[in-house]
């Protein structure tokens, strides 16, 4: 019965969209144009549009952390080396002239230091030339700044060892930038990087990371100026507080014209000096725009090139003229995924109403008790939101190992969707005062992802059917403050994704067990055995064993109930016809909804 109802939740979903399709506002103006057939004359053949429901956060390399960010920044600034294609493991070299290898000579024996010859004749936007001190300031740069909740340990830890420049009080540890120093150095024309101890994924961590920035202009702009003296006043600093924030000068072939972050729209331009040639496209332009109808309407118009839009919109995209749907396009990542916060930032916090446990609020530590988390745990009906929203589409998630990886455990058990479970877990947590008293917090969905709406009201309706004393209210906001929120631990539960910084098990451990992790920081979550597990897999270089201990780590994620993995998931994409070039490769960062701008173009 109550699947049906959140059928229902699915179909309503759908109704609402299906209903603005079909009626505007009373006297409103005229509608647009009937949408051009594909053998209309192509508009704007030079500009490509994608509407999308975000906005960017930065466009700095070392801050960015978010699929909407990374995706621009890497149309903007290069890495060393490239995937090839939709391949996940074969890569191409992009500012390097060659991939490493042992048979190139460019990997020492012992698996530690890679060597990067630099390519030559690479142009910045700003006019100087690439040479490799360029290289090495991006990736000292990008280690050591170092922003709370940001990327920098991707590199990091296997450079150094260490997940953080910083300690648990937030003091920087002694002798890091000497480290960092000692293994990036330049040799003539070529980078050398030497790592920790070897690590198989480094080429792939640098197929997405360290991208390539000027050296000169991040000086003249005030950043880091590549001495040690100067490291420690730019570790950890404020998003907005360094010019890339909003100032890149990369070397990809498209630049920045504009970014009007208050009304969601960045503009790249074509760079006439990129090493490759132009790219066939002049203009590329990503409008952020919450409201399906609205970029339905685009993309009819032919106004939009392409279009993010979910599972509950494709019925309604699959009968516009001159529209194609590219679908079941493999993903490897872990979204959606519902997080619970332990330690709930109160100061100024409008989401936990009273802070107490009085029936008006809830405090700082309410799901700290483990009793809360698997009450609802079993209050969400996974297999539900796959059939009725997912539209059947994926598979329920057995841990945070997507399928297709190294460690995917078939066989891990999972919480049963059960509300009587779901009450004697509410009627112990607070030693029973929980029942008694009630509660009421928000719990907030970023605006325009229909899904994650979907799981919240899903999970909304389900607890405040076990007691009407438990009240939670659903709000919608915009990805940056979404953003925010959840990086100050002041959403105490949020509903958000992982998509792969490179295709590898320990790109999902860590960020999802490791207490230095990005979503274990944001959920002040810690287990010490996790921890030693996460770094242990890290260095095995036997399948077998790693297997083995990527599956008692997703066997303590169940036991610890932290985090409600929900679906191993495909995705479509959505685009006019008469675009040309689309490349799709799952780690692609918001893929593919997003790709490469440099292969496309309008015909």
């Amino acid at each position: 019965m109550v699947r049906k109802g959140y059928a229902a939740l699915a179909i309503l979903a759908v109704f609402l969209v299906a209903a603005l399709s079909a009626c505007g506002k009373r006297d409103a103006e005229p509608g647009p144009a009937p949408a051009p057939t594909g053998a209309a004359a192509v508009p704007n053949k030079d500009t490509y549009i994608h509407a999308t429901i975000q906005d960017i956060d930065s466009m700095d390399p070392a801050w960015a952390y978010d699929s909407a960010s990374h995706s621009i920044l890497l149309n903007v600034y290069e890495p060393l080396v490239t995937y090839k294609g939709s391949s996940t493991s074969e890569l191409e070299p992009v500012i390097a002239q060659q991939v490493p290898s042992r048979a190139n000579g460019l990997v020492s024996a012992d698996g530690r230091t890679y060597t990067f010859p630099i390519r030559k004749g690479v142009k910045f936007h700003h006019g100087a030339t690439l040479t490799p001190e360029d290289v090495r300031y991006s990736l000292m740069r990008f280690m050591l700044y170092d922003r709370a909740g940001g990327p920098s340990s991707l590199l990091l830890e296997p450079v150094t060892g260490l997940s953080s420049t910083r300690d648990e009080k937030g003091k920087v540890i002694a002798g890091v930038y000497d480290k960092v120093a000692a293994a990036v150095t330049v040799q003539g024309d070529s980078v050398q990087l030497k790592l920790h101890k070897p690590f198989a994924p480094i080429l792939t961590v640098l197929a997405s990371w360290g991208l390539v920035v000027a050296k000169d202009s991040a000086k003249a702009a005030a950043c880091w100026d590549g001495s040690k003296e100067d490291w420690e006043k730019h570790n950890n600093p404020q998003k907005t507080s360094e010019a890339l924030h909003d100032r890149p000068d990369g070397t990809g072939p498209f630049k920045l014209e504009r970014w009007d972050s208050k009304g969601k729209e960045i503009v790249l331009s074509r760079f006439e000096g990129y090493w490759r040639g132009p790219a066939r496209l002049k203009t590329v332009v990503i409008r952020g725009i919450d409201e399906f109808q609205t970029r339905k309407l685009m993309l009819a118009a032919g106004d939009a090139d392409s279009i993010y839009a979910d599972r509950l919109s494709k019925p309604l995209l699959e009968s516009i003229d001159g529209v194609e749907l590219i679908d079941d396009l493999p993903r490897i990542d872990m979204n959606p995924t519902v997080f619970f916060v332990f330690k709930i930032e109160t100061q100024g916090n409008p989401n936990i109403g009273s802070g107490k446990l009085d029936g008006e609020g809830i405090p700082g530590d309410f799901f700290a008790d483990k009793d809360v988390r698997l009450a609802f745990a079993h209050a969400f009906d996974a297999d539900g939101f796959i059939k009725d929203v997912n539209r059947g589409k994926g598979s329920r998630a057995t841990g945070f190992i997507p399928k297709g990886l190294l460690g995917h455990n078939p066989d891990q058990p999972v919480y049963a969707y059960d509300l009587k479970k779901a009450e004697a877990h509410f009627k112990k947590a607070f030693g029973g005062k929980l029942w008694e008293k009630g509660f009421k917090f928000t719990l907030s969905f970023n605006s325009g992802n229909a899904p994650r709406e979907v799981i919240a009201n899903m999970l909304k309706r389900s607890v405040e059917s076990i007691n009407p004393k438990f009240k939670i209210d659903t709000r919608a906001i915009q990805w940056s403050t979404y953003l925010d929120q959840s990086n100050a631990s002041k959403l105490p539960m949020f509903v958000l994704g992982w998509a792969p910084d490179y295709p590898d098990a320990h790109n999902f451990a860590h960020p999802f067990m490791h207490s230095q992790g990005n979503y274990p920081r944001l959920q002040r979550y810690k287990n010490a055995e996790a921890d030693r597990l996460v770094t242990q897999a890290m260095g095995e270089t036997d399948p077998g064993k790693r297997a083995k201990l990527y599956h008692r780590l997703q066997a303590i994620a169940h036991e610890d109930a932290h985090t409600l993995f929900v679906l191993d998931s495909v995705s479509y994409r959505t685009q006019r016809s008469w675009l040309k070039g689309f490349q799709y490769n799952p780690v692609w960062p918001d893929s593919p909804y997003l790709s490469p701008f440099y292969s496309l173009w309008k015909e």
